[in-house]
């Protein structure tokens, strides 16, 4: 039953990460086709085709591997005759008509758009190469051949044509205003930007659902647990183990057992300061070391009041997460506290509204922190690969960890059904948020690569009309080819990795529940 249920929680993953990549997708579908584009494929998942079918000029299909997902967009490397157009305002036949004598493929000033119905196919040059498929006699291939070699050195050039023709060979006559690069920038903006939105959005709003809906452990008020004894955390650390739970003679009692506070007593204020919650209770505690105050409780419906002396002791300091904070030599950091002796009842409570923008905050800048440092991160995993340092349970962890701890959660009988639920929910909100982050890196083949280059040609069309030069043609993407290749390179070496180290050594549950993740 165990393995079915671990087998379950993977699915359920895999599910939850298509479901999310399938939603980015439409976040581009959406607007391209709002705004005229040819969409000629939307698929989730890539490999074979599992299963597809075509509804107008569109198919749309799901892939073996559901880890990814894209749609295709003739033009999103427009041809390289439209990027060195320039609009000035002419009409010009190419070699006769070559291209069927239509006009230049400028870019309109009034709509942006590159390539109007009956924009040229090809410049002059174009032609002399037999790029228009001509058929090209003896006489004229000598030349073509002597050009070619004089190209040859020129490193990428025959993947940066192959990938240009590619991008646009789904493109019929008459139809290259319907490419990416025929959308006026704004509007390619739109396009890039929304696969990305839908992921934040989408994370925010399972975050919503988990913190507002589901609610959060919070500590009450109520008290739970009565300490015996208040023993200096230095001294603690030193006791074997087996006295870690229990109390020697000459140990100082503690303010709360001595005044018979009791399991289920429900303290309402601290030295006249009311207590609403844990956090306030707390901190009144602390600020009243070695002072006799007042703590009025109720007790089975009746409220009372004792008057305590809370006691000034060593405690361990503790980061905002309640994580122990350690000394270089690995001891615990500890600070002098009021203390009073009672441990709060846990109950589940929905996230105060007026809270919820800043956990929003905490998870969005928490995510982009992480990428940032993804190369310190990275080289941390390359050591836990050879061996030389452990895993960190709070560490880097790539699809195959998620999806082995969301077996885990699945399968574990220590975590009850709602537990699981809002963990499960927690794992996914994150996952939109890093594919909404990390989609916003400026580099292709990522979105923001897309939307680094659209906001460079605006910015280019903008200085070129005020120097008077007219309006160009769209950047040659293309170009950036290479740096494409090194980009996905890394993010295969990246992915192959984690990959390694998430079979090898992974980070399981128990892990992630004792680093207290």
């Amino acid at each position: 039953m165990t393995v079915v249920l671990y087998i379950v929680g993977i699915v359920l993953f895999l599910i939850g990460i298509s479901i999310s990549i399938a939603l980015h997708e439409l976040g581009h579908l959406t607007p391209a086709k709002k705004f005229g584009v040819k969409v000629t494929h939307y698929m989730v998942g890539f490999g074979p085709t599992l299963f597809s079918f075509r509804r107008g000029e569109t198919e749309y299909g799901i892939k073996a591997f559901p880890l990814g997902g894209f749609i295709a967009m003739p033009g999103m490397y427009p041809p390289e005759e439209a990027t060195k157009s320039r609009h000035e305002g002419t009409v010009a036949v190419q070699n006769g008509g070559a291209a069927g004598g239509v006009v230049d493929g400028g870019v309109d000033e009034t709509t942006g758009r590159l390539g109007e119905p009956g924009a040229a196919l090809g410049s002059a040059d174009d032609v002399t190469e037999g790029r228009l498929g001509e058929v090209v006699d003896d006489g004229d291939a000598a030349p073509l051949r002597r050009d070619r070699k004089k190209r040859k050195g020129r490193l990428f050039e025959d993947t940066m044509a192959d990938a240009r023709e590619f991008s646009n060979q789904e493109i019929e006559p008459g139809e290259e205003h319907r490419t990416f690069y025929a959308l006026s920038v704004p509007k390619r903006l739109v396009v890039m930007f929304s696969g990305p939105l839908v992921n934040l959005v989408l994370g925010i709003l399972i975050m919503g659902i988990s913190l507002l809906g589901i609610g959060v452990i919070t500590p009450t008020t109520t008290v739970q647990t009565v300490v015996e004894c208040a023993v200096p955390a230095s001294e603690a650390a030193q006791r074997p183990a087996s006295e870690q739970n229990t109390c020697r003679d000459d140990d100082q009692l503690t303010p709360s057992w001595e005044a018979g506070i009791k399991p289920g007593d429900e303290i309402t204020a601290i030295a006249g300061t009311e207590t609403k919650d844990w956090d306030q209770l707390s901190s009144v505690i602390k600020d009243h070391a070695g002072e006799r105050v007042d703590v009025d409780f109720i007790r089975d419906g009746k409220a009372q009041t004792v008057t305590v002396p809370i006691i000034a002791t060593e405690r361990p300091k503790v980061d905002e997460n309640g994580k122990a904070l350690l000394k270089p030599d690995g001891s615990p950091q500890t600070e002098t506290q009021g203390f009073f002796g009672v441990g709060p009842v846990q109950e589940r409570q929905s996230l105060p509204l007026r809270e919820f923008p800043g956990a929003v905050w905490d998870q969005v800048s928490g995510v982009f922190h992480a990428i940032i440092t993804l190369p310190v991160k990275l080289v941390d995993i390359g050591e836990v690969a050879i061996g030389t340092k452990d895993r960190d349970a709070e560490g880097l962890v790539g699809m195959v960890g998620v999806g082995r701890i969301a077996g885990e959660i699945v399968s574990t009988d220590q975590i009850d059904v709602v537990d699981k639920a809002q963990m499960g929910l927690g794992m996914l909100g994150s996952l939109n948020i890093f594919l909404f982050a990390f989609n916003m890196i400026p580099l292709l083949p990522l979105d923001g690569g897309h939307i680094a280059v659209g906001l460079y040609e605006g910015a280019r069309r903008r200085i070129n009309r005020w120097r008077g030069r007219g309006l160009v043609g769209p950047f040659d993407t293309a170009k950036l080819l290479p740096l494409t290749y090194v980009c996905i390179g890394l993010m295969l070496c990246m992915t192959a990795l984690l990959v390694y180290v998430d079979l090898v050594k992974p980070i399981t549950l128990d892990a992630i529940f004792n680093s207290g993740g």
